[in-house]
């Protein structure tokens, strides 16, 4: 068998470099009391320490779950704060061509009811409808500064 394929003796597993240090110890206690007791608890000692790695595990586990969590929950919250752009292009430029679909009644009859003013009113609230929707997909466009997001390198 490659030495890739070898799986760990308990001999080697005593010697390892624990970086927890209540494991080490409890398995040097159950390494001692195999050889206090004999090989007939052997089965039993070692499900004993298998179940307190397997504790360990799984705390380690649901802590690192915890913080993920934590840490999605306070991207959906900082995202929840800045104002964002739902509008696709499909969206935008659909209204867009209906603004102007739209134009070409509306300057038939302001310009037909009361002549030149009516189809000035009629376009500068063609205009102001489309300047609002401007604003309101593209929070920067007239002089205000866009909301930075929050880089992934910062703690």
């Amino acid at each position: 068998m490659p030495p890739a394929y070898r799986l760990p003796t308990v001999d080697g597993m005593s010697r390892m470099d624990a970086r927890d240090t209540e494991l080490k110890k409890e398995l040097d206690a159950s390494l001692q009391a195999r050889r206090e007791l004999g090989e007939e608890y052997e089965s039993a000692l070692v499900d004993s320490f298998l179940e307190k790695v397997d504790q360990r595990i799984d705390g380690a586990v649901e802590r690192r779950v915890r913080r993920q969590l934590a840490e999605q929950q306070m991207t959906v919250a900082r995202d929840s704060r800045s104002p964002k752009v739902t509008d696709t292009w499909g969206e935008r430029f659909g209204f867009g061509i209906v603004s102007l679909v739209l134009a070409v009644p509306l300057s038939a009859i302001g310009g037909g009811v009361a002549d030149l003013p009516g189809l000035l009113a009629a376009w500068a609230g063609i205009v102001g409808v489309n300047v609002v929707q401007a604003v309101r997909t593209n929070p920067g466009l007239f002089g205000r500064r866009r909301p930075t997001r929050d880089s992934d390198w910062e703690d």
